[in-house]
């Protein structure tokens, strides 16, 4: 009997990664509130990794809620720069100001995992990538901006290293499943470990 799997998220980029690795997926995004997460945390000293860990495991646990049996891939990404958490821009002016604010810094994207079923969490695993940008021209971001167009505003980062944002790097630390979605070689090997997948 083959595991049902399903992506509690409606990213693309995270559907199309587990697909092109030859898992057997469909999406159903998680209806949590993620702000409203954070605010039920409140002012807890919690680090960017686990606030990822977090909203991760939430939105895996609502969906395998929804789905009995089922085996859901929660996944959330954070961008800490320093002790500050940035969260998806909201417009292209934000996205701008974003950029400038990023550049010439290292900042890290914490992206977790979590597998979940019958609303219990199973497993999970936090990565984190250092990532620092070049000192950016402030012209050359409103022309970056226009040629990417609003596409951008679903990364936290308000970059897609998988495309254009590349040019926005001097240096990138850590695994490029990790940047670009979750950490996918971790949870490849959990998926194998649980007979989820072939192996």
């Amino acid at each position: 009997m083959t595991t049902r799997i399903i992506l509690a998220s409606a990213s693309p980029f995270r559907l199309a990664m587990l697909r092109n690795a030859g898992i057997e997926t469909e999406a159903n995004p998680s209806r949590i509130d993620e702000r409203a997460v954070e605010e039920a945390i409140g002012d807890a000293a919690i680090s960017p990794e686990n606030l990822a860990w977090i909203l991760a495991e939430a939105k895996a646990e609502e969906v395998s809620e929804r789905f009995p049996g089922a085996l859901v891939i929660g996944s959330d990404q954070t961008l800490s720069l320093g002790d500050e958490v940035l969260h998806k821009a909201s417009d292209m002016e934000e996205a701008r100001r974003r950029l400038l604010k990023l550049s010439g810094k290292t900042h890290h994207l914490n992206s977790a995992v979590v597998l979940a079923r019958d609303g219990k969490a199973l497993w999970g695993h936090v990565s984190v990538a250092r990532m620092t940008m070049r000192k950016l021209d402030p012209g050359f971001v409103g022309r970056y901006l226009s040629r990417v167009g609003d596409q951008v505003l679903r990364s936290v980062g308000v970059y897609q290293i998988e495309g254009e944002g590349i040019q926005l790097f001097d240096a990138i630390e850590g695994d490029h499943f990790t940047i670009v979605g979750m950490p996918l070689l971790e949870l490849v090997a959990e998926l194998r470990r649980l007979g989820a997948i072939d192996g």
